[in-house]
């Protein structure tokens, strides 16, 4: 079989909210429970399993591959919850989504300051 990322573990102030978060907003199952952690399921097999943090948090940057039609979706959840969001990973363009590589993409903050992505086309594609 050859080399395939399986999972990674999310930090987060408050496990339950983080995971309902992020099914929310990326239109997911419900996320289940496996020991400490809320198991986010992504299509391709990947899942985001999160933790309960006893510090505080350390942002990540979390990107996630979608078709334009989530693209789509997941925007108008954006929106439809008044986050905020921008066109760079640097925050730098408010309210502006990017076009790079002939795709589209945004960014947007959960609770945590994770920085999180979608993007249609993979960069360099």
């Amino acid at each position: 079989m050859p080399v395939q990322f399986n999972h990674t573990i999310v930090e987060a102030q408050d496990r339950d909210a983080t995971a309902d978060f992020l099914v929310d907003l990326l239109g997911l199952e419900p996320a289940g429970t496996y020991g400490p952690f809320r198991v986010v399921e992504l299509s391709n097999g990947v899942s985001l399993d999160v933790i309960q943090a006893g510090r505080p948090v350390r942002a990540q940057h979390y990107a996630f591959l979608v078709s334009e039609e989530e693209f789509d979706k997941i925007w108008a959840r954006i929106k439809d919850r008044r986050l905020t969001f921008w066109a760079d990973p640097l925050h730098r363009q408010p309210g502006r989504i990017n076009t790079n590589d002939g795709g589209r993409g945004l960014y947007w903050a959960d609770p945590n300051g994770h920085n999180l992505e979608i993007i249609t086309r993979p960069y360099g594609g």
